[in-house]
């Protein structure tokens, strides 16, 4: 039989009838003659208590340790899924990470995933089982427990569809699809039926928090067809495929924000060759991951290094910087939290002029001063103010008519 996988977050779990109503509709697939696969996320708010509840323990807790405490999260909502499908009458059995076959590298909370040995799901599929597994975690080839990231049900999902050549994997969510925009901010903004692997791929990175960005980066690299779904509605979602040729008559497909993003600058950094190769390597050798940078001259023979990171990466980009900036002679660091990374995210601005233009202008409209850019083949990404991101996403929206249509008024005749 052909495979299915489907992943439910932690909305979709958050109360015995929805892990109920989540049951009913894995049955549903099973019904219509798949081999269901099941990724369940911690119940809505698990991960946050857990790790809180580490921080109140102590203030530096191993990140090996906060892997094993945030695991039993999924393993709490595999195992009520799974006695839930028992319930209606149908085999279920629940996987941990590591029981599912996820090998992983060793970097503890941010761990990737090296291979996946399924024959224990293969097994348990040809049986007649609906197999849940806990998504966001795996193990190490020393039986170390991982976690993924944040949002990594995703790539659990994503990755199984691979190894298990699924026919779709479908993400539930709280939300029906992928916008144009974050719904909330822009009011009129219109869900999309189809996108692109690179157009979601660089959403997902810019803020939009439908799916996490290497569960699509995976998707992508194997080919495999995704379909965004509300948990509360049988509605048709987005479907995440390959580029179509029509995909490119379409110029802007959306605007993101992300709000958590930091930057961090090393000031009075000697200019000489070499120096940004030395920083970037110590920031590498401690898992930092760079977004954009900038570097300009301030006096003569020296020069300042600005770059942006996850916010939730700042205090300890700000220890390895400081450490890197007494080690070359740089005069100090300075960090800053109260920044956001807009963007404007399609295949058409390949082959379209004019785009940087137009979001510039409709930034400067609003009086919104631009502190970073960054650019590729289908985005175009400006530091602002914090503060300021909705605004501009709105004007971004409306400059380059994202909005539902709206359906001209006829004139009443006199």
């Amino acid at each position: 039989m052909a495979v299915i996988v489907q992943k439910y977050g932690g909305s979709s779990v958050s109360s015995p009838e929805r892990i109920r109503t989540v049951a009913r509709r894995v049955i549903e697939a099973r019904k219509v003659g798949y081999d269901t696969v099941v990724v369940v996320s911690a119940i809505g708010g698990t991960t946050d208590e857990l790790v809180k509840l580490a921080y109140q323990v102590t203030d530096s807790p191993s990140e090996r340790e906060i892997d094993v405490l945030i695991s039993t999260g999924e393993q709490v909502s595999v195992a009520l899924l799974a006695m839930a499908v028992h319930s209606l009458g149908y085999e279920a059995i629940s996987f941990t990470g590591s029981q599912t076959g996820i090998v992983t590298d060793s970097a503890h909370t941010r761990a990737r995933i090296m291979k996946i040995e399924p024959e224990k799901i293969k097994n348990e599929l040809s049986l007649g089982k609906i197999v849940i597994v806990a998504g966001f975690q795996g193990t190490t080839q020393d039986s170390e427990i991982t976690t993924l990231g944040r949002g990594a049900s995703d790539l659990t999902a994503i990755a199984l569809g691979a190894v298990l050549k699924a026919e779709v994997v479908e993400i539930y969510t709280d939300v029906d699809g992928v916008y144009t925009a974050d719904p909330k901010v822009a009011k009129d903004a219109r869900k999309l039926p189809v996108i692109s692997y690179d157009e979601m791929l660089e959403m997902a990175s810019l803020g939009a928090q439908v799916m996490q960005s290497r569960a699509v980066e995976f998707a992508k690299k194997f080919n495999v067809p995704v379909h965004v779904r509300s948990s509360f509605s049988k509605d048709a979602g987005t479907l995440i495929r390959e580029e179509a040729k029509s995909m490119e008559k379409i110029v802007v497909r959306g605007v993101t924000a992300n709000k958590s993003e930091a930057k961090v600058s090393l000031l009075g950094v000697p200019d000489r060759p070499g120096i940004a190769a030395l920083i970037f390597k110590r920031l590498a050798d401690d898992d930092i991951n760079i977004d954009m940078i900038v570097q300009n001259v301030s006096e003569v023979g020296k020069s300042d290094i600005s770059f942006t990171i996850e916010g939730s990466d700042l205090k300890r980009t700000v220890a390895v910087a400081e450490k890197v900036a007494k080690d070359i002679g740089a005069r100090e660091v300075s960090s800053d939290e109260n920044i956001a990374k807009v963007s404007i995210v399609g295949l058409g601005m390949r082959s379209h002029s004019g785009i940087a233009a137009k979001m510039f202008s409709a930034l400067a409209g609003e009086n919104i001063n631009i502190e970073m850019i960054s650019t590729s083949e289908i985005k175009i990404s400006c530091i602002i103010r914090k503060k300021l991101a909705d605004k501009a996403v709105k004007a971004l929206h409306a400059k380059f008519g994202l909005g539902k249509q709206r359906k001209a008024r006829r004139k009443k005749k006199k």
